[in-house]
C-alpha cells in the first residue's frame, strides 16, 4: 500500500513539474504572438483608413514647373509632419526620381513644397480648413514641384507623378505636359 502511495505521489509531482515546464515554455510563444497579431492589425486597420485621390495636376513645360492637388478621402487624419515624410516621385514617364521636401512656399530645382498647415498664412487656411495641422478626411492638399534641372521637360511630354505616404499608402498619375 504505501509503495502505491509513493509511487502515485511521484507522478503526480512529475506531471506538476511537466505541467509547469510546458506553460514556462508555451506561454511566452502565445504572448508573444498575440502581440505581433495585435500590432500587424493595427498597422493593417490604419492602412485600410487611409485614403487619398489625385483631384487634378498641371505641369508647365516652360518653366518645369507643376502643381498637384490631392483630397483625403480616407476616415485618418494625417499629421503634418508625416505629409513632410511622404516620398514625391516626379519626372519624364520612365524617366523620374524622388523630390526633396522643402520648407516654404516655392520650391527650389528638384524640390517640393505643400501649401498646408502653416495657420499663420493665409493661403495654408484655404487647405487646413481647421487650422490643426492634419490633413483631416474632406481637406485638400496642394502640391507644388520644381522639377531638377539636370531632367527638365518640355510641353507634350508625359509627365509621372507619386505620392507615397510614410504609411504606405500610394497614388500616382501620368499626365501630358502643357
Amino acid at each position: 500500500m504505501s509503495a502505491e502511495t509513493f509511487t502515485t505521489a511521484m507522478f503526480l509531482i512529475t506531471a506538476v513539474i511537466a505541467a509547469g515546464v510546458l506553460i514556462n515554455a508555451v506561454f511566452p510563444v502565445v504572448y508573444q504572438m498575440a502581440g505581433t497579431f495585435s500590432s500587424s492589425t493595427h498597422a493593417s486597420d490604419e492602412r485600410l483608413r487611409t485614403d487619398f485621390k489625385i483631384i487634378t495636376y498641371f505641369a508647365n513645360g516652360n518653366t518645369d514647373t507643376a502643381e498637384i492637388w490631392l483630397k483625403n478621402i480616407g476616415s485618418s487624419r494625417i499629421l503634418l509632419n508625416d505629409i513632410k515624410k511622404s516620398d514625391v516621385l516626379w519626372g519624364t514617364e520612365g524617366d523620374y526620381g524622388r523630390l526633396m521636401y522643402s520648407e516654404g512656399t516655392s520650391p527650389a530645382n528638384g524640390q517640393w513644397v505643400t501649401e498646408f498647415g502653416d495657420s499663420a498664412d493665409e493661403i495654408s487656411k484655404e487647405y487646413d480648413l481647421n487650422a490643426n495641422e492634419y490633413w483631416d478626411s474632406g481637406e485638400t492638399l496642394h502640391i507644388k514641384i520644381m522639377s531638377p534641372s539636370a531632367k527638365p521637360f518640355i510641353s507634350g511630354d508625359n509627365m509621372y507623378f507619386q505620392f507615397v505616404l510614410p504609411g504606405g499608402t500610394w497614388r500616382s498619375v501620368t499626365f501630358t505636359a502643357r
